[in-house]
């Protein structure tokens, strides 16, 4: 898997955990102590240490941004956003996107399958998943669309699901309703909770 920022302009900042200057003035206390007493403890070291990793998170805040992930070589997604926030740690490796979001999915031969557009979006490196919110839409190459507030792209199981209400229009069908997974090409769908019209030629 590989993330690119290829024509966006990057910052990266050092910042504190939100709501946490306590632990920063414990943080500077213990290493003023440390600098006026002497050596500290193996222990005391090692709790400054978790300390200061912990409080301090590292970002890269991005402008005009144009992802890329590549999968076995092969271009997976593409996205395109106003602003983004990466999150990088070693536990979390999140990036939240601000729209207008397009996004662009691919197939494994590298052919476009699907287009989505959102407000905004985050997508969780660790999981590989992508998440669409506000005024998300779906368009695919076989004339498929789907409209929601919420959508979640899975490139494991290379499935979206979203458990808010959906629309989906095909050339066969008109659906409305909630509990939605479908394929990223959106076939092989199921809604659990249908609601409104159901057309069939």
């Amino acid at each position: 898997m590989h993330l690119s920022y290829p024509d966006s302009e990057t910052r990266e900042t050092g910042i504190l955990v939100p709501n946490s200057p306590a632990l920063s003035i414990l943080i500077l206390f213990l290493l003023l102590f440390a600098a006026a007493c002497g050596d500290l403890s193996e222990y005391d070291s090692e709790q400054i240490r978790t300390a200061m990793h912990d409080s301090l998170i590292t970002t890269t805040e991005s402008w005009d941004v144009d992802m890329t992930l590549l999968e076995a070589g092969q271009r997976r997604i593409t996205l395109q956003g106003s602003y983004a926030l990466n999150f990088n740690e070693p536990d979390r490796k999140e990036t939240r996107i601000r729209g207008p979001v397009y996004v662009q999915i691919f197939d494994s031969t590298g052919t476009l399958e699907s287009e989505a557009w959102s407000r905004r979006a985050i997508y969780y490196a660790n999981e590989r998943e992508f998440e669409l919110f506000d005024s998300v839409r779906v368009e695919t190459v076989r004339n498929r669309k789907l409209f929601s507030d919420y959508l979640k792209w899975s490139e494991r199981t290379d499935r979206i699901t979203s458990d808010r209400h959906v629309t989906i229009v095909t050339p066969a069908d008109s659906l409305t309703g909630s509990g939605f997974t479908s394929k990223t090409d959106l076939t092989d769908y199921v809604i659990t909770e249908i609601r409104g019209r159901f057309i069939v030629d």
